[in-house]
């Protein structure tokens, strides 16, 4: 095994994670209708991407934003979203389960992308990822990392902001053993620390028929063709973007640790090693006032104090039950 191949995150997922061939699907013409609007929105997506370079920064969001939305309503799918976009350049960091992910991101919040480089040579969505500011890496070289999350971190000082997807690969999002080893990758958290910018994490869910499912995750060996043609065919398939509140780092905050942050924050657990306290309400945001959350030896988290600032689940009530102040609720730096 190679230095690369050790490197890049594998999920515990297979086929066995997605549904079985059953449930309510539309008919054959309705797919048929389905896929000649997508191939619209794909053509669609050609003027977009000459007319972006060219386009203000905010026609430029509205412009992805439309394009994406209109490419979920082709594809069947419904978009619900929870939270409020940001309104300044900020490192987008959400969960992956699926291709679907990317409309959803740019539907909510319009980005450039954090993409593996063989996406530059897609028909249609190569050269609109190119003109919307994505940047490219090669997983076949990890050495070039460090090139990539400063390439990152010009971005966000330019103004534009950047969607990444930490977990590094797609998972069923269902199976807690079917998590990518080693949970939110750090490194482009150090971009956002360079930047200055704020981090601001997005969870993603589907539903099928108003039920959690695992019918558009892309996994393993599937081909694009396959989980299209799924998504194509389902009945009432609903995605969901959950907006948190973002994270401000210091200058000198530990990309580890912002990593381990925002992980809890996307998939509802408290950060390491804070111990749950009673359930919380808005799904696992807690209303609390927060000044700051502190890092050890400082190196923390900058949060403007305002009643009604949401926290991860567990961090305000175990503060409180170790005496602490939940201004100032500190996380452990051991991995």
């Amino acid at each position: 095994m190679t230095a690369a191949e050790l490197w890049r995150p594998t999920s515990g997922c297979g086929s066995w994670c997605l549904p079985a061939a059953t449930g309510s699907t539309v008919s054959r013409p309705r797919r048929v209708a389905r896929l000649f609007g997508v191939v619209g929105m794909l053509l669609a997506g050609v003027g977009v991407a000459v007319l972006l370079p060219v386009l203000p920064a905010r026609d430029r969001q509205a412009a992805l934003r439309g394009w994406a939305r209109g490419t979920l309503r082709a594809l069947g799918v419904r978009l619900v979203v929870r939270g409020r976009a940001p309104r300044r350049p900020a490192l987008l960091v959400a969960n992956h389960v699926s291709w679907l992910d990317i409309l959803a991101v740019l539907a909510v919040a319009p980005a450039g992308m954090l993409a593996k480089r063989e996406v530059r040579d897609w028909p249609v969505v190569g050269p609109l990822a190119a003109a919307a500011g994505t940047v490219f890496v090669d997983r076949s070289r990890p050495r070039d990392l460090p090139a990539t999350v400063g390439r990152v971190a010009a971005a966000l000082r330019t103004g534009t902001p950047v969607a990444v997807f930490p977990e590094g690969t797609t998972w069923c999002g269902e199976a807690a053993d079917c998590r990518p080893r080693g949970g939110f990758r750090p490194a482009m958290f150090q971009a956002a620390v360079d930047a200055g910018a704020p981090i601001v994490p997005l969870r993603i869910d589907y539903r099928y028929a108003g039920d959690p499912t695992t019918l558009a995750a892309f996994l393993g060996e599937e081909t694009l063709w396959a989980s299209v043609r799924r998504v194509l065919a389902a009945r009432d398939l609903t995605v969901s973007v959950v907006v948190a509140t973002a994270l401000h780092p210091a200058q000198d905050a530990d990309r580890r640790l912002l990593a381990r942050a925002a992980e809890s924050v996307v998939h509802l657990t408290p950060a390491r090693p804070v111990a749950l306290g009673r359930p919380a309400p808005l799904g696992g945001l807690l209303p609390v006032p927060v000044g700051a959350v502190a890092l050890p030896s400082g190196r923390g988290l900058a949060v403007p104090a305002r009643p009604g600032l949401v926290a991860p689940a567990g961090t305000a009530a175990a503060a409180a039950a170790a005496g602490l102040d939940t201004r100032e609720v500190a996380l452990d730096r051991a991995a």
